[in-house]
């Protein structure tokens, strides 16, 4: 890219896309006042080095896949990528919160740049407007910083102004032992035990009620969705739950699912119907539907809970997960009702309309779009599912991205990468290691633990991690993630520190 500042212009009939370049940034405007646009695809020719390792991001979380690898022509790079040229770390990328889903492939011969301006599966209808799909951002690593540097300083310059807590945000989850069956007792004991491992005089942890509390449980199947003015009959009265943790010592939290719904609403807010159990799938592009939303956060904030944690809308809406996106990005066939909006716009639209909402709340992104969510999460969940169940679970997806989405805590939000399942599943040989990592690592520490499995040894573990992770310290980083899915070699708190995460070896050694 040119070092001056000019525009130029790109015209079929009546439409336009327009790029305006300055140093190291670029924007991309479209204009298609009668023509539905589907796709802006930019290409460039490159010399490369003989030998390149590129690292792109994903399309919302990862799934421990995230790695260095040379040019695979057909791999989408969601968002921004990295090359290591042997000589620096440079970096291209789009800034968040763009008005298109941006992707990039690379191959021996350039890169390519993806800006998909659908509707759902439908072109745009963009009318008279402007859309401002992306701003282009490159970066040339220095010679003398480390790869991870390099990393961090471009993710820097992706957002203006991801959301700071006044606090370290750091605590309890009830999924990973419970996974759904729990009760207003179960969060009361649940809360007692955090209070209780938890610094005395600092910052109060948050304890998050996962899924399972809301009136539906179709089938008895949890992840279901609305209504959600009332707990079901082992929860009953939240407001009064909220209330009662507060005065245990501990910040009540509350998990939430907003696009899905077993109510009767009128068919214009519908987009379709969740296979299997006549569930609902609500249309973010509808205003009223965007009203219903802001009406359940402002119920749970006067409720008094101080964390929202706002799950499942990418899979609603597209009908995927992240790790089924590189083929095509929508599992069915269908626009939004408002087709004047991309799918990227109506997409930030809901996750502001959760935020503007929320208040002083803390909102954590689960199943969200990172480089969409910046700015409108504090924290975002950057993983896939760990476990208190399988151990193989943990170490693929949560070691994973902790070390590869390191780069974006502070810079587009917390990075959360998920939690310490403990239960009598998971050998805490592991277990401790992976708490050790994640307290230590600067990012929101969250235990999901079995209150009847806790021992002594267990709880002088969890308290010292619980006082590290109330304090803002440094960001660790992986040493070895150029290596490595699973990066063993760590510096932590200005230690180097080295972890087994191999099951059978761990368990040999004891």
């Amino acid at each position: 890219m040119k070092k001056d500042t000019s525009t130029l212009k790109w015209r079929n009939h009546s439409t336009c896309v327009e790029f305006s370049e300055k140093g190291e940034q670029m924007e991309v405007r479209l204009q298609s006042p009668a023509c539905e646009v589907f796709y802006v695809v930019l290409r460039w020719e490159a010399q490369w080095p003989q030998q390149v390792s590129i690292l792109g991001d994903h399309f919302e979380r990862g799934y421990g896949d995230l790695e260095w690898r040379g040019h695979v022509t057909d791999r989408k790079l969601p968002w921004y990528f990295l090359v290591n040229t042997g000589e620096s770390i440079d970096a291209l990328g789009v800034k968040t919160r763009a008005g298109a889903i941006c992707y990039w492939n690379t191959d021996p011969r350039g890169f390519t740049l993806t800006l998909d301006v659908r509707n759902g599966t439908k072109g745009v209808q963009l009318g008279d407007r402007v859309l401002e799909a992306a701003t282009i951002i490159y970066r040339h690593g220095l010679a003398e910083e480390t790869s991870f540097e390099a990393a961090c300083e471009f993710c820097k310059l992706l957002c203006d102004d991801p959301l700071q807590t006044d606090e370290p945000v750091y605590g309890s989850n009830n999924w990973y032992y419970a996974y759904g069956n729990s009760s207003y007792s179960d969060i009361i004991e649940d809360s007692r035990l955090l209070a209780e491992l938890s610094p005395i005089g600092g910052p109060r942890p948050y304890m998050v009620i996962d899924d399972g509390w809301q009136p539906i449980r179709l089938s008895g199947q949890s992840c279901n969705g609305g209504p959600w003015e009332r707990g079901n009959n082992r929860f009953m009265d939240m407001e009064k739950l909220a209330a009662d943790m507060k005065e245990i010592g501990v910040k009540p939290g509350i998990w939430y699912r907003p696009l899905l719904t077993s109510e009767r609403h009128e068919s214009h807010f519908k987009r379709r119907t969740s296979e299997g159990d006549g569930s609902t799938i609500l249309d973010p592009s509808v205003p009223e539907v965007l009203e219903l939303i802001k009406k359940d956060i402002r119920r749970f904030v006067n409720w008094g809970y101080m964390l929202i944690k706002h799950d499942f809308s990418t899979f609603d809406i597209f009908g995927k997960w992240g790790f089924e996106m590189n083929d095509s990005f929508f599992a069915y066939r269908e626009e939004f009702k408002d087709r004047s909006k991309t799918t990227a716009e109506i997409i930030v639209n809901l996750y502001k309309a959760i935020r503007d909402a929320a208040g002083d709340a803390v909102i954590i992104g689960c199943n969200t779009i990172g480089h969409l969510a910046a700015g409108l999460v504090h924290v975002q969940r950057t993983g896939d599912d760990t476990s208190g169940i399988e151990w193989e679970r943990t170490r693929k997806m949560g070691i994973n991205t902790l070390a590869f989405r390191m780069p974006q805590h502070n810079a587009l939000f917390q990075v959360d990468a998920d939690c310490v399942g403990i239960t009598d599943k998971i050998p805490w040989e592991l277990n401790r290691q992976w708490l050790q990592l994640l307290s230590r690592s600067g990012t929101p520490l969250f235990i999901s633990a079995d209150p009847k499995i806790v021992d002594s040894e267990m709880k002088e573990e969890i308290r010292a991690a619980y006082v590290t992770s109330s304090k803002f310290i440094p960001a660790g980083y992986a040493r070895d993630w150029m290596n490595t899915t699973t990066p063993e070699k760590w510096v932590l708190q200005g230690q180097e520190v080295e972890f087994n995460w191999h099951e059978d070896a761990v368990l040999e050694k004891k």
